[in-house]
């Protein structure tokens, strides 16, 4: 069995979530700070619709779909914003300015939650 490495007094374990959350709030701008805790309430809003819906009640089951739906599409719209205007992706999106992004998000939202309301009925 190999000799287990001898620990100094002083050098205390460092947890890895620790250092994943300050290299996190170290490197990243507030933009994407923004954009993250957006796409957080979202999964967070998908994953309560989906509780009510197994725990208590799918009626009306239109409501659920278009909610959960509406949730799932804007994540997905959000992500790609995302990815659009992080700096360290500039190279992969040359030709597409932040506002274009923006842009793009704020159609590709309006489109489809005019989707989800004609779902409605």
């Amino acid at each position: 069995m190999a000799p287990k490495a001898a620990q100094s007094p002083s050098a205390k374990p460092v947890h890895p979530i620790h250092t994943l959350w300050k290299a996190y709030n170290d490197g990243t701008s507030d933009r994407l700070k923004f954009i993250d805790s957006f796409l957080f309430f979202l999964m967070l809003s998908g994953v309560v619709q989906f509780a009510y819906c197994v725990l208590v009640s799918n009626f009306p089951y239109n409501a659920f779909l278009a909610g959960f739906s509406s949730t799932v599409g804007q994540f997905v719209l959000t992500a790609s914003l995302r990815s659009q205007v992080n700096p360290d992706n500039k190279n992969e999106f040359k030709e597409v300015s932040p506002e274009r992004a923006f842009a793009d998000f704020a159609l590709g939202s309006i489109v489809l939650h005019f989707f989800v309301y004609n779902f409605l009925g």
